[in-house]
């Protein structure tokens, strides 16, 4: 499979995802328009398993939103920040998490990190 059939593939998934986003969110507003005249559908999204599965998919959204701030700043700002971030996330120990921690946890303190230090570099460059 080469490189252009693979970037198709993950182009076609995000639009998937976005479009499914979309639906998500047009649901759930109707549902909290809906909710304040029906108690029965109030409680039914007040349940622990609504609840849980919408403060996942508000982790799993900010997580994915950090990665992708990186992503940007990497493929478009500066080809200097990619290597960085790739040098520093090689160097990273992996031991240091908890082996329960999900990948997407994992992957959010990698970001804050390597944020961390490229800033910290940063201030330490002279401007040109």
């Amino acid at each position: 499979m080469g490189n252009s059939t693979e970037m198709d593939d993950l182009h076609t998934r995000m639009m998937r995802v976005t479009e499914d986003l979309r639906v998500i969110q047009r649901e759930l507003n109707c549902a909290a328009m809906q909710a304040p005249s029906d108690p029965e559908l109030m409680e039914a999204l007040s349940a622990l398993p609504e609840t849980e599965a919408i403060q996942t998919l508000c982790k799993s959204l900010d997580q994915m939103r950090h990665f992708l701030w990186f992503y940007t700043q990497v493929m478009s700002n500066d080809p200097e920040l990619g290597d960085k971030l790739r040098q520093a996330s090689g160097s990273e120990k992996s031991e240091n998490l908890k082996p329960d921690t999900s990948f997407l946890d994992q992957l959010n303190r990698s970001d804050e990190a390597l944020l961390l230090r490229y800033l910290v570099e940063a201030k330490e460059r002279k401007p040109n």
